[in-house]
């Protein structure tokens, strides 16, 4: 991926395979083993596999030089079934910025290392044959980077034809299933965008993928059951940008997409007046995979004013849509511009209200048995940049939640919660008492700790994923 070739050497004993397992890995993986040349002399190549599998992700590019039959190797399908099954996998943050000139970047973390390593650049074409094309779909990444490129956009959609027309390119979509990172949709010439890229970690780029039914911008991804899920969005009508109500599922296993039932928007469907109707846009402002369903949080649009009207979880059992439980959908904290951020750790719902100071914030977690969210974490040391549309993410990877954000220093911050038993220093600010049964809260009270940081200058915050493999 970079350009680090340190390695760090962790987790390197070896086990035993009877015969039986090594030739059963030989007939299943035959075609990697006879079209390159043995990768250590004097062993087995079922056991040569067994040894890389336990390298540290730093250290693929070193090995990719050793020899071409290693670069194979490295690559090949193969070495990660074993590391699967070794369960020597690795989590590593994947984080999007916007540098001047709206340019974007993926950057990768190795959080054990603590060393950033550069992703290639996305494609980025242009002129008409690339729209016509559809290839156009990577430099859409110049994404709304600002309150008042937002205003833009959402006076757009209340008619005025030009906004979108200074900004060729945003409201594009991320999401990551399979050990890839998709990107989806976004605005083009002030056309809504069907296009899908995907990037590959293990081959280190970027490929076009089957496109999503419909163009689609600013709309929301989530995974259940290993397939992608997308949702709602807006496209651009003759009025304007009209807000979609549709969803979609891309199974990576076959590469196509299938629709799912239209969210209802039912609470958005009861407004007391055509007026409002008319003036009101509804449109999904979240998206998570919770308890086996999809929960999307949902508000009405009336620029600079956003009303939250609850949201509907989608049961893939029943294919079928249902209002979302009050507590949840009324209590979910917003951040800039109404958009709903969530992660999942251990199985529970996060959430950081960002209202409380201009310097700090608050991790919520919801409570599903009393519908309420409850305060777990209180002073997380965030900064309020108002010029940015994202002034923090949220991830959850190594089993703990953590807060991606610049410090005062203008790096970018990669914060983890650090659980710590000591009652008397638990935050009491929660507007609703911590249940004490609850495994995060309790009798332990969380520290932040900072565990990685890259100098960001002037760039911003847009998206972050994880990858495990």
């Amino acid at each position: 991926m970079g350009a680090i070739l340190s390695c760090r050497a962790r987790n390197c004993e070896l086990y035993e395979i009877s015969r039986g397992e090594a030739c059963k890995r030989q007939r299943t993986s035959s075609s990697f083993y006879e079209e390159n040349p043995r990768l250590i002399p004097s062993l087995p190549d079922e056991i040569s596999i067994q040894i890389l599998a336990r390298l540290p992700r730093i250290c693929h590019l070193g090995v990719k030089s050793v020899s071409r039959s290693w670069k194979a190797a490295i690559v090949s399908p193969e070495l990660y079934k074993v590391r699967k099954e070794l369960g020597t996998t690795e989590e590593w943050l994947y984080v999007l910025t916007k540098v001047e000139d709206d340019k974007l970047m993926w950057y990768a973390l190795d959080p054990l290392s603590r060393k950033w390593q550069r992703l290639p650049p996305m494609p980025n074409l242009n002129g008409e044959e690339g729209s016509k094309r559809g290839l156009l779909g990577l430099r859409m990444w110049n994404m709304v980077g600002s309150s008042i490129r937002i205003a833009d956009a959402i006076r757009g959609w209340l008619g005025r034809k030009d906004a979108l027309d200074r900004m060729p390119f945003c409201g594009c979509a991320v999401g990551a299933v399979d050990g890839c990172i998709y990107v989806l949709g976004g605005f083009s010439r002030a056309s809504a965008m069907s296009c899908v890229w995907c990037y590959d970690p293990i081959l280190n780029r970027w490929t076009e993928m089957s496109p999503m039914s419909i163009g689609r911008a600013y709309c929301k991804t989530g995974v259940l059951n290993k397939k992608l899920y997308v949702v709602g969005g807006v496209t651009r009508g003759r009025g304007g940008l009209t807000p979609l109500q549709s969803a979609e599922v891309f199974d990576p296993c076959t590469g196509l997409w299938s629709q799912v039932p239209s969210m209802p928007f039912s609470k958005a469907q009861v407004l007391p007046t055509a007026f409002l109707a008319d003036l009101l846009k509804p449109i999904a402002t979240g998206m998570t995979s919770y308890r086996g369903k999809l929960y999307v949080p949902q508000s009405l649009y009336c620029w600079p004013f956003f009303v939250d009207v609850g949201g509907e979880v989608y049961d893939p059992e029943n294919n079928s849509w249902v209002e979302m439980p009050i507590g949840m959908g009324e209590g979910w904290p917003a951040k800039q511009a109404g958009t709903k951020l969530s992660v999942i750790v251990d199985g529970d719902l996060y959430a950081l209200d960002p209202s409380t100071s201009l310097d700090s914030a608050k991790i919520k977690v919801y409570d599903h048995e009393d519908d309420a969210w409850k305060v777990v974490a209180g002073d997380v040391p965030i900064r309020d940049f108002t010029d940015s549309e994202s002034p923090y993410l949220l991830g959850g990877f190594l089993g703990k939640l953590h807060v991606i954000t610049k410090d005062a220093n203008h790096n970018i911050a990669v914060m983890q919660a650090e659980r710590h038993n000591d009652s008397s220093s638990l935050p009491s600010t929660s507007s609703t008492p911590l249940d004490e049964s609850s495994n995060l809260a309790g009798s332990e009270s969380n520290v932040w700790k900072v565990i990685a940081t890259r100098r960001a200058g002037s760039e911003e915050l847009i998206n972050c994923q994880i990858l495990d493999i």
